[in-house]
């Protein structure tokens, strides 16, 4: 699984919004020197954050983003979904609509099984999680395996 740098930016500003005291609107500018990031790519971002229900944007001059729900509400997936699309795709098709034959036939089952492996870390961290450092517990069991941080 790669993960793009939209992702990536997009998950990173979404835990800086999970720190904004008591929900207040932040501007791009200061989300992007939060963690480090080019304003005008966020722009772009959050946009699509914006249209897939995960943050709104106040105008005006104290305005910017906030999250659209409470940030114990809002998944790593959610986040994703919005600026990837599906979380797991092959050739840019969701594996259920795919088909082997011969010997790839068990192909299919390892991408619905990738899919769900992906699942199980993402729709189970929530931004409020990722924001205080407390991960779930089946996330950090797997953090925990001998391989876990091995780059084969």
């Amino acid at each position: 699984m790669r993960v793009s740098a939209k992702a990536d930016y997009a998950v990173r500003a979404c835990a800086e919004l999970a720190t904004s005291p008591t929900g207040e609107p932040v501007a791009v500018e200061t989300l992007a020197a939060g963690q480090g990031l080019p304003t005008s790519f966020l722009e772009r971002i959050l946009g699509d954050l914006r249209r897939g229900g995960v943050v709104v944007s106040v105008r005006g001059r104290s305005g910017g983003y906030k999250l659209a729900r409470p940030a114990s509400e809002i998944t790593l997936a959610d986040v994703m979904r919005a600026t990837e699309g599906p979380l797991v795709t092959v050739r840019d098709e969701r594996p259920p609509s795919l088909s082997y034959e011969g010997s790839a036939t068990a192909l299919l089952d390892v991408w619905v099984a990738l899919r769900v492996s992906v699942r199980d870390v993402l729709d189970e961290v929530t931004l409020e999680a990722l924001a205080a450092g407390d991960l779930p517990a089946p996330v950090q069991a797997m953090l925990q395996r001998a391989d876990a941080w091995e780059n084969p």
